[in-house]
C-alpha cells in the first residue's frame, strides 16, 4: 500500500469542491493506468495536482517519461476529469507553495 500520495488543490476549491472531487478521481484514474501497464514508480513520481479553471498542472518530484505524462493527459481528457488536454507538468513546488496556485507562484 502506498500512502505518500501527492497534494490536491484546485482554484476556488472552498465554493467549487466538486474539483477536488474530480481531482480525486483522476488521480485514481492515472494510478490505474499505470498499474495496468506494471509501471510501479509513477505513483512515487507524483507531488501535487492543481485543478486552475480547467487546467490541470501536475507537480513532479521526478521527470515523468512520455508514457507516464500520457497517463496524466488521457485521465483529464476522460469523462472523470475535464474533457480536455490542457495539462501542464512542472517541477515539485517550493516548500509551503503547496496551497497556492502555479500562477501565485
Amino acid at each position: 500500500m502506498y500512502l505518500d500520495h501527492p497534494t490536491i488543490t484546485a482554484t476556488h476549491s472552498a465554493t467549487e469542491p466538486d474539483r477536488i472531487e474530480r481531482l480525486n478521481r483522476v488521480y485514481g484514474y492515472m494510478v490505474g493506468m499505470a498499474d495496468h501497464a506494471h509501471n510501479k514508480t509513477f505513483i512515487t513520481k507524483l507531488a501535487q495536482l492543481h485543478d486552475d479553471r480547467g487546467t490541470l498542472t501536475v507537480f513532479w518530484r521526478e521527470q515523468l517519461t512520455a508514457e507516464e505524462k500520457s497517463f496524466c493527459l488521457k485521465a483529464w481528457e476522460s469523462q472523470v476529469g475535464d474533457g480536455t488536454r490542457s495539462v501542464e507538468f512542472s517541477i515539485n513546488p517550493p516548500r509551503g507553495a503547496s496551497s497556492q496556485s502555479p500562477a501565485e507562484t
